[in-house]
């Protein structure tokens, strides 16, 4: 077993190494191991894996959601949600800053994407923000820091590619994603009335005026929220309302979005091919990095090698707790190498099945790892989402990086709090759906 594991790692970050696709590489990976030890038919494996990935129907869902958010990337979404939040936001300390989190949040909700969240909502609340005199620091922080909910409040792309390849209910995961990320979403605006409470010279006097606005203006701003309720009703409320799978509120919403994008900004032919190509482009880099999975997953089970990291793991004599806080670790230094995709798929054919002996619910699981993905989105130098924000607003990395530490040390604190309750994550799917 000591070369399996030699081999594995060997071959694989070798592999990366070079330059290929972490998508390639992991299939790659698994063709020589099975090569090496055993006699797996790996060409059968191989198409037999094609096959059923490209015939996955939740994997359906994918492709829909990216062309979603290649839509409303495209639109002033983001404009309608400022305007819209800024009139309430203005009510709590910490001011507009707050509209960050709000407006991420909800764009979270019919995006699916984090990078894709950060981008939308940075380019109108950052300019603004910045421009009405609040500090850089929590301004730029509170933005990276609450981008990362484009994962975790559903739909979320990651929760799909984790549903195929965990065999688990993508519907029941989404609904599991609905209390911690809306939870998160708290911590994150607690943080900021804290930090502002503590550092007054962040707001600018100008801005606690906001706290007076006149309630028939704060009602009259909430007409500009309605094309993100609209493609909210399209997506969440079809799902729950019982008249949509997944994949099916994932057309709607590409249905909504294409409605949105035409009323406001009109669309042409060049829009349409570059909403196509950005499509296809995303989902054949996600479509490689789950087929390699899958067939690296079965390779490695073939040989025994989640039962060895099993048994020597539990000859450590770990608690539960002290387990997750060891695995968020390891996927905090992962993370500042891969992306979260290449994480999830690189890791999860040898941790899921020591989490399941563990006796750890793989729904409660899923979104254990949405959250780590989350913080990989802001652990440079791989960081998405920091480099989405060093792209508008030009700062270094390194200042990036520090302003963002508060929201990732919530997120650490986050996982070890539903590790300590998991009912946070479990309640409510067993509330809607049943157990």
């Amino acid at each position: 077993m000591t070369a399996v594991f030699a081999n594995l790692f060997g071959l694989l970050f070798g592999i990366l190494a070079s330059g290929v696709g972490i998508g390639i590489a992991l299939a790659v990976t698994a063709m020589l191991l099975a090569a090496f030890f055993s006699d797996i038919p790996i060409t059968r494996l191989v198409a037999q894996h094609t096959f059923n990935i490209l015939t996955t129907s939740d994997l359906v869902a994918l492709p829909l959601f990216v062309m979603m958010g290649e839509f409303l990337f495209r639109t002033n979404l983001s404009k309608k949600l400022f305007n819209g939040l800024a009139p309430w936001a203005g009510l709590l300390p910490g001011r507009l800053l707050h509209v960050n989190v709000i407006a991420c949040s909800i764009f979270a909700s019919i995006s699916g994407s984090s990078a894709a969240t950060t981008q939308v909502v940075g380019k109108m609340t950052l300019t603004e923000l910045l421009r009405r005199g609040y500090g850089p620091s929590v301004a730029i922080g509170s933005l990276a820091g609450a981008g990362t909910l484009g994962f975790l409040i559903p739909p979320s792309t990651v929760m799909i590619i984790y549903g195929v390849l965990a065999e688990e209910s993508v519907l029941r995961l989404f609904t599991a994603g609905w209390i911690p990320g809306l939870l998160l979403a708290g911590c994150f605006m607690g943080w900021i009335m804290i930090d502002t409470k503590l550092h007054p010279e962040l707001i600018p006097e100008s801005e606690r005026a906001l706290k007076n606005v006149a309630l028939s203006v704060r009602i009259a701003a909430l007409k500009e929220l309605g094309p993100a309720m609209f493609l909210i009703v399209c997506v969440i409320g079809s799902m729950y309302a019982g008249v949509a799978t997944p994949t099916e509120a994932a057309a709607l919403g590409v249905l909504g979005a294409f409605i949105v994008s035409y009323l406001q900004t009109g669309l042409n032919w060049q829009t349409l091919r570059d909403v196509a190509i950005g499509t296809v482009q995303s989902c054949s880099m996600m479509g490689l990095i789950i087929l390699g999975a899958s067939i690296l997953g079965n390779v490695t089970a073939a040989l025994g090698v989640p039962d060895a990291v099993a048994k020597v793991v539990s000859s450590w004599e770990l608690s539960p707790l002290m387990l997750i806080i060891a695995l968020m670790l390891l996927y905090i230094v992962l993370g500042t190498a891969l992306e979260g995709f290449s994480m999830i798929a690189t890791t999860l054919p040898v941790v899921l099945p020591l989490i399941t002996a563990a006796g750890f619910d793989k729904v409660w699981f899923g979104i254990f790892l949405v959250l780590v993905v989350e913080m990989a989105q802001i652990t440079p130098p791989v960081a998405f989402n920091l480099s989405v924000l060093q792209g508008i607003t030009g700062k270094s990395m390194g200042y990036l990086t520090r302003v963002t530490v508060p929201y990732l040390f919530i997120m650490m604190g986050f996982v070890v709090l539903i590790a300590v309750f998991p009912g946070i994550v479990l309640w409510f799917p067993n509330l809607v759906l049943g157990r």
